[in-house]
């Protein structure tokens, strides 16, 4: 944030409005937050304010104005005095005062006499990141996601046996013969091992081979009692011989870092409380 008036302004406005929206009375009550708002007292003076927002409720008008300053040290006395002057003429008026830094005491005083509540409105700091009893917040995850790409088949050559389908089939073993389908369409049934899988769930099980983590690789299955299976074609395999690649692991690093979400911070002095207000809405 620029140390500009006008700026810290639009800041507090900002939180004061998100404060609003988060409040039960603005389901029915659209409330708005006003910057630089007028008011002609009952003198006829106008006066400038620099937050205003009002509402009504049970029949009756609340009105609220906040004075900013941006200040790099604490608000005197002499700055709640100018803002009970300002107020004085004008009826109903709840009046709040918002720094950056804090209050010299004679102020603190003042205002608490005249019902000013006080607020410290600024953006974070590192103790908004502790709790109450010391514990430190959580304010980063870092976390390093290494994902492992599944094998892709590149070439998928079953060895069918020539006196099975002799016996079995009519399909003339003279000629060359070629299966095309998708690969969770095409099914090997291992009798012996008792398992049943498709070319897609054979390449979610290919592991890399000779101590390499990743590349091409080619590896020979042979089977006692075997079959490959495609809609209504039926073969006996003996074996298969298969060329795979496993792609190299990629590492991504992936940092959530919460302070970004954090637009900024309303300490309450009167209660000795505070709320931190994030991006989302979300006010704590």
């Amino acid at each position: 944030m620029t140390n500009n008036g006008k700026d810290y302004e639009l800041f507090v406005a900002k939180l004061q409005q998100a404060l609003l929206n988060a409040e039960n009375i603005t389901t029915q009550k659209n409330i708005k937050v006003e910057v630089n708002k007028k008011i002609s007292d009952n003198c006829g003076i106008e006066r400038q304010f620099d937050i205003y927002w009002e509402y009504e409720l049970g029949g009756f008008i609340y009105k609220t104005v906040i004075e900013c300053k941006d200040y790099n040290s604490n608000v005197s006395v002499e700055k709640i005095d100018a803002l009970i002057g300002k107020i004085r003429d004008i009826p109903d008026l709840k009046a709040v005062f918002a720094t950056k830094k804090g209050y010299q005491s004679g102020a603190k005083t003042k205002a608490d006499q005249n019902k000013i509540d006080l607020l410290i409105v600024r953006e974070q700091n590192d103790s908004d990141w502790v709790d109450v009893d010391g514990t430190p917040l959580i304010k980063k995850i870092c976390i390093n996601m290494h994902l492992c790409m599944p094998a892709q088949i590149h070439k998928f050559e079953p060895a069918v046996d020539g006196e099975w389908i002799k016996e079995n089939t009519n399909i003339d073993i003279s000629q060359p013969l070629s299966i095309a389908g998708l690969n969770n369409e095409i099914f090997i049934d291992d009798i012996d091992r008792n398992e049943k899988y498709s070319l897609h769930t054979l390449a979610s099980k290919l592991a890399p081979l000779n101590g390499k983590e990743y590349g091409v690789f080619e590896k020979i299955e042979n089977f006692k009692s075997a079959f490959i299976y495609y809609k209504d074609i039926k073969l006996k395999i003996a074996s298969y011989k298969i060329e795979y690649s496993i792609s190299k692991p990629i590492n991504e690093p992936i940092e959530m870092d919460f302070s970004k979400e954090l637009i900024g911070v309303v300490e309450y002095l009167q209660k000795g409380t505070k709320k931190s207000i994030f991006k989302d809405g979300i006010i704590r």
